[in-house]
């Protein structure tokens, strides 16, 4: 099987009849027929799939890696009961905290804050 990342799609050529079935069964992607390949979004969901059904290639497992650490992020700043904002918002009124909390998550997954790092012991 051969894989591919190119403007923001997984690319599936050459997968045996088991792969095909198996990627098919996930309704993440789709067959082309003119490119004879699959094609999907890459997301978190993908990523983590195919990963358990092969080995990714280095790059390709980093930004499995990282869109995992920034699906954890976003799940921990939703659960925070007193939210710090990551950023200085340019808001008049201090946010209330579910604000605080939905602002956090938008600049982590847009990627204008980095996550924060976990606690040690966490």
């Amino acid at each position: 099987m051969k894989m591919a990342i190119k403007d923001g799609q997984v690319l599936i050529k050459e997968a045996d009849k088991n792969q095909y079935l198996i990627i098919k069964s996930w309704n993440k992607m789709k067959w082309s027929k003119a490119e004879q390949m699959l094609y999907g979004p890459v997301d978190a969901e993908l990523l983590n799939k195919l990963a358990e059904l092969v080995r990714l290639p280095g790059a390709y497992e980093e930004i499995r890696q990282k869109l995992n650490r920034i699906a954890e992020a976003v799940d921990e700043e939703r659960m925070k009961p007193d939210p710090e904002a990551l950023y200085k918002f340019p808001v008049k009124l201090p946010l209330f905290k579910h604000q605080t909390r939905g602002a956090n998550m938008a600049m982590i997954v847009f990627g204008l804050v980095e996550p924060p790092e976990k606690e040690a012991g966490k």
